[in-house]
This record gives C-alpha cells, sequence and structure tokens, in this order.
C-alpha cells in the first residue's frame, strides 16, 4: 500500500481536505500545507576480511526473514551516513567500521508493517577493527563470511542489495 494513501488528514490543522496533490505530495486545501513523500535514508555495509570474503548475514526479522543481507538500516535523526552505517555493523555483527567509503546508491522499496516504504539505500565499502570478534546481533540471526564466487544473488532478500551486490561484484 502506497504511504501517502494512509494519510486522511492534515497533519497541520487537522482537516479532511488533505488530497493527492502529485504522485508524491498530499495538499490540504484548508491550510495550505504540502506533505512530501520523499525516501527515508538507509545504508548499507560491504566489508571484506584478510583472505577477501563477503560478510553475509542471514535476517531475523521480515521482511525477509531467513534470507541472505548484508549489514545496514535505516539512518537515525541527526545522523550522517557514516555514523549510519558505523552503528548499524556494530548492533548486528559486534564490529567496529574505522572508515567508511561511499560506493554507490540504489532507489529500494521495503515493505515493512504492511507498508511500501520507499527508501535510498546508500552502499559504503567498510574496513573494520577487528574482524575475529564477529557476532550476530539486533536483526542478523547468523554472520558468516563467503568468498564472492560463492555469492549468488537470488539468495539475498531485498532487492536493492540483490542489485548492489551484482553492481559490486560486476556480475
Amino acid at each position: 500500500m502506497d504511504l501517502l494513501e494512509k494519510f486522511g488528514y492534515c497533519p497541520v490543522c487537522g482537516s479532511s481536505h488533505f488530497a493527492k496533490n502529485s504522485a508524491k505530495s498530499k495538499k490540504c486545501s484548508n491550510c495550505g500545507f504540502e506533505y512530501f513523500m520523499n525516501p527515508a535514508s538507509a545504508v548499507v555495509a560491504i566489508i571484506t576480511n584478510d583472505r577477501g570474503e563477503l560478510l553475509v548475514e542471514r535476517r531475523k526479522c521480515e521482511p525477509a526473514k531467513g534470507t541472505l543481507d548484508l549489514p545496514g538500516g535505516f539512518a537515525d535523526v541527526l545522523e550522517t551516513a557514516e555514523e549510519s552505517v558505523a552503528r548499524e555493523v556494530e548492533e548486528e555483527t559486534g564490529l567496529k567500521v574505522t572508515e567508511a567509503r561511499y560506493l554507490f546508491s540504489l532507489p529500494n522499496v521495503y515493505r515493512f508493517s504492511g507498508l511500501d516504504v520507499q527508501t535510498l539505500d546508500m552502499f559504503f565499502a567498510c574496513k573494520v577493527e577487528d574482524c575475529s570478534v564477529l557476532k550476530a546481533g539486533d536483526d542478523a540471526a547468523e554472520c558468516f563470511w563467503v568468498a564472492p564466487e560463492d555469492i549468488h544473488t537470488e539468495q539475498f532478500g531485498l532487492r536493492s542489495v540483490r542489485q548492489g551486490l551484482y553492481q559490486y561484484l560486476g556480475k
């Protein structure tokens, strides 16, 4: 379901005269407030170890529970993308990011609580302090290392992560 459809009343004045103004906005004919549906910021970490293997997770929660994923998640308010990727990596893997280098971004639709959340997923090549302390946490059921030639993008549950791996690995 389109998230804009869920907003029936103007968040400023409470009027029910809050109607679609464009493909990405609703406008209140009572007070003039216009709300734009912009994407949520999300981050994805591409981490390799000394053997060139890629860090992969198995998703513990929906959406795509049980499928493979890369560490990442939504940016918090007042947090840079680099801070977000470092926080998400630590929460999900226990690893401390020492460097996060921006690679590219991809648009995505993330199905959450029955709603389609539009996201802009930013991919980072990350270096970490100590790979030996790897431990699954937060919404990662398990974490493990996979050789690039053994990565099968169809096993990854989120479209943008599949696309990002395809782009990163040059498949």
